[in-house]
């Protein structure tokens, strides 16, 4: 699924785009590490060391460094910088929302909801926000935690006691903080095939503890499974569906009402954004992405007239109009770095970090800046980036596939608010990113291309037959027409794949869902009666836990 803005790219390499993050560098004197000098206070007149050619410390706070009327010229630049990414990229529809000191100041739409329609994108047109569902949920928890009803020190287990990982101990040490900054261990990726073949949360959920871990608190690894858990257990300890709690301590508050973590209420939106692709001639409406599996980290969706109500709240710490709706402290607690997201990479490189629900980062003048990025491979793209220290954010929702689009369009406006003009072409550097990333999730096999000298395949009664799998469940390989199809799925609705030979027991097919690929390989291992024991799906053995094995013996054809 799901989040990268430049600095955490390299974060992303070996995980999908829905785990895609937001813009943690901004423009320049934006994101630059800060250099602190003159640490030490001066000395008392009763010193014999001199003051007067010491600095004076440092201030606790840094004061804003922009005002309102370079904000207002930004503000003017904006619609030209949406603009050019429109004409540059072709991507159908754009929305837009700016908040500066507590007011919405930036609120537009532009291009269509879909691709060859008239329908306009508007202020109120919903969109799937992917990735920015977390920092959304960590506001819900955070108004969960104010309340009293959880603590973000509390083991998950406390408050659902269906919460298992694979290590006993993690199991039972593994809080909040740890969840919803993904550093409780669990690969990144862990869980998403499961909902690309249509289990639910709940399959998901009670399977997700054969998945292995990586070091506790010590290694960070994007989870959109990981993030969900920590949502279901506020839900729980709320007793009330995580659907319903959003509902009740965050949007009706806000007056959100086009905001939802329920995929049939974007569905059922009338002025909806469809989420759209390339295809070779131009953007189609080509796929439907339902992520209520994992609600909490990726199935929000909202409008970005909603959206800056939250921003608001955010910048507001906890308040919304003279109210308090999130205690302060609960929701400070969110913006606070819990876990190196990646090391520096140079000298001059910055460390990044990764809060709950936030990417967290500073900048040449040691403010911090608040961000992430959503996206799903099949057609929706997002971005939210805030300067809290200067009262200001911004949130992009596109419905094209991730290319980088919101993130340049607020990388380019926060550059314009800061030093007048752009100070790099980010539309081309996001976009090279995103390149880089796309490169990189190929398959390490070109199942396209069969060898020259290819083995036969036996015949197809030596393949069929039923299979088994303790995290996928059951498999069937049948025969029609004299091809092999791959069943596997939720019974129910399980998903049928086509099997085409490629060499010897290998078979190729098409990987589907947010993170397929491509031609993925069906490896079958024969027994000595000639029959197939088993089959490993290589793009399903990602962790090792690809292999199905046949039940029963013999030829089951």
């Amino acid at each position: 699924m799901t989040s990268p803005g430049p600095d955490t790219a390299a974060n992303h390499v070996a995980g999908r785009r829905t785990l895609l993050k937001v813009l943690g560098a901004g423009a320049a004197g934006v994101a630059a590490a800060p250099l602190l000098s003159a640490c030490v206070p001066a000395r008392d007149a009763a010193s014999a060391t001199p003051t007067a050619s010491l600095a004076p410390s440092p201030a606790r706070e840094v004061p804003p460094l922009l005002d309102q009327e370079k904000v207002k010229s930004a503000l003017a630049k904006l619609d030209g910088i949406v603009q050019d990414a429109m004409k540059s990229t072709g991507v159908p529809g754009i929305a837009v929302a700016v908040v500066y000191r507590d007011q919405v100041a930036y609120l537009k739409g532009f291009g269509v909801r879909e691709a060859g329609k008239p329908e306009k994108v508007g202020p109120d047109t919903v969109f799937q926000l992917a990735s920015v569902s977390k920092p959304l949920a960590s506001t819900v928890i955070a108004a969960v935690v104010g309340r009293k009803a959880v603590q973000w020190t509390d083991p998950l287990i406390k408050h659902n006691p269906g919460f298992a990982l694979s290590d006993p101990f993690v199991t039972r040490n593994a809080t909040f903080e740890d969840m919803l900054s993904h550093r409780g261990g669990l690969r990144t990726g862990s869980g998403d095939l499961l909902e690309d073949l249509g289990f639910d949360q709940s399959y998901i959920l009670a399977h997700i503890g054969q998945q292995p871990l990586d070091s506790f608190r010590a290694s960070y690894n994007y989870s959109n499974f990981g993030f969900t858990e920590g949502g279901v257990a506020a839900a729980a300890a709320m007793k009330m569906p995580w659907e319903d709690l959003a509902d009740q301590v965050l949007f009706k508050p806000l007056k959100m009402n086009s905001t939802s973590y329920r995929h049939r209420d974007y569905l059922n939106a009338a002025d909806k954004a469809l989420i759209h692709v390339r295809d070779g001639q131009g953007w189609v409406a080509k796929y439907a992405r339902d992520a209520d599996a994992e609600a909490p980290a990726g199935g929000a969706s909202s409008s970005v007239r909603d959206l800056a109500e939250w921003i608001r709240l955010q910048l507001a710490a906890g308040s919304y109009g003279g109210q308090t709706v999130v205690d302060p402290e609960a929701l400070a607690a969110t913006h606070v770095p819990q876990i190196v997201s990646g090391p520096p990479s140079g000298p001059a490189a910055r460390t990044r970090f990764y809060g709950m629900g936030w990417n967290v980062s500073y900048d040449d003048h040691a403010r911090v800046q608040l961000g992430h990025s959503g996206a799903f491979n099949l057609g929706a793209a997002t971005a939210v980036a805030l300067l809290p220290g200067e009262q200001l954010g911004i949130v992009v929702l596109t419905n094209g596939r991730p290319e980088g689009i919101p993130e340049a369009i607020s990388a380019g406006f926060l550059d314009v608010a800061q030093n007048g003009d752009p100070t790099v072409d980010w539309l081309s550097f996001t976009g090279g990113v995103f390149r880089a990333m796309d490169e990189s999730e190929k398959p390490a096999v070109d199942y396209s291309k069969p060898p020259a000298q290819s083995a036969p395949a036996r015949a197809n009664t030596a393949y069929t037959g039923s299979y088994a799998n303790p995290y996928y469940g059951p498999m069937a390989v049948a025969e029609a027409d004299g091809e092999l199809t791959l069943q596997m799925g939720p019974s129910g609705k399980p998903t049928t794949f086509r099997l085409t030979h490629f060499d010897g027991d290998t078979f190729s097919f098409e990987s589907v869902g947010e993170n397929g690929n491509g031609l993925a390989g069906a490896i079958f291992a024969l027994g000595a009666d000639g029959a197939a024991s088993s089959v490993r799906l290589d793009f399903y053995d990602k962790t090792g836990l690809g292999t199905f094995v046949r039940q029963g013996s013999g030829n089951h054809g």
